[in-house]
C-alpha cells in the first residue's frame, strides 16, 4: 500500500538477479503483474521469482503464481519461486496446489 492508501505491487527484473515481486498480491494488482511477469518469463528474464517482498496476498495472488507457471511451461521455460510467504503456502496447501509452487 502506498502513502495514499492505494494497494500496489511491482515486478522487478535486474540482469543476473532473480526477478522480484514487491507489495500486495491482490485482485487489484495481479492484472498488471500478470502482464509484466509473463513478458519477463517469455523473454527469459524470470527463471526465478523471489517473493520475499510480498506483504500480503489473497487467492488471486495464488492464481497469478499458478498462471505464471503455466506460461513458463507453454514457453518451454523453467520457473521457480523463492521465499514464498507463509500466507501463500497456506492458501496453496488448502487448494491442494502447494506442490506446484514448490517444485523445481
Amino acid at each position: 500500500m502506498n502513502n495514499s492508501g492505494v494497494i500496489t505491487a511491482d515486478f522487478v527484473t535486474q540482469e543476473g538477479e532473480p526477478a522480484r515481486v514487491n507489495g500486495v498480491l491482490h485482485f487489484t494488482t495481479v492484472t498488471a503483474l500478470l502482464r509484466s511477469g509473463s513478458e519477463a518469463i517469455a523473454n527469459g528474464r524470470a527463471a526465478i521469482i523471489d517473493l520475499a517482498g510480498v506483504k500480503d496476498s489473497d487467492s488471486s495472488g495464488l492464481a497469478l503464481l499458478i498462471e505464471w507457471l503455466s506460461i513458463a511451461r507453454a514457453e518451454h521455460k523453467n520457473l521457480r519461486y523463492e521465499n514464498i510467504p507463509v500466507q501463500l503456502h497456506q492458501l496453496a496447501r488448502l487448494s491442494d496446489v502447494e506442490e506446484l509452487l514448490t517444485a523445481g
